[in-house]
């Protein structure tokens, strides 16, 4: 899971707004790629047309942090999946 909540929900809020990571490849401006330089095994994929809400409960690992790249293509994916 990718947090996407703004930082300083993290403190005041129970649950957190997330984008699912998968390693299933599906195209679509809405997916972006992910990999070793975000912390993970293998080839995975953000998937922003499936925005999700968990408890911070479930947050149990950091496996890593978007590039400022990364940060910029995720943000685009969300406006394209919410339609801003």
């Amino acid at each position: 899971m990718v947090l996407v909540s703004r930082q300083t929900a993290y403190h005041q809020r129970e649950l957190m707004l997330v984008v699912p990571v998968t390693t299933t490849a599906r195209v679509t401006v809405g997916q972006i790629v992910l990999g070793p330089d975000e912390g993970l095994r293998e080839p995975s994929y953000a998937n922003a047309e499936t925005i999700a809400t968990v408890s911070q409960s479930r947050l149990l690992n950091r496996a890593g942090a978007l590039s400022p790249q990364k940060l910029a293509a995720l943000d685009d994916a969300l406006r394209y999946a919410l339609d801003l």
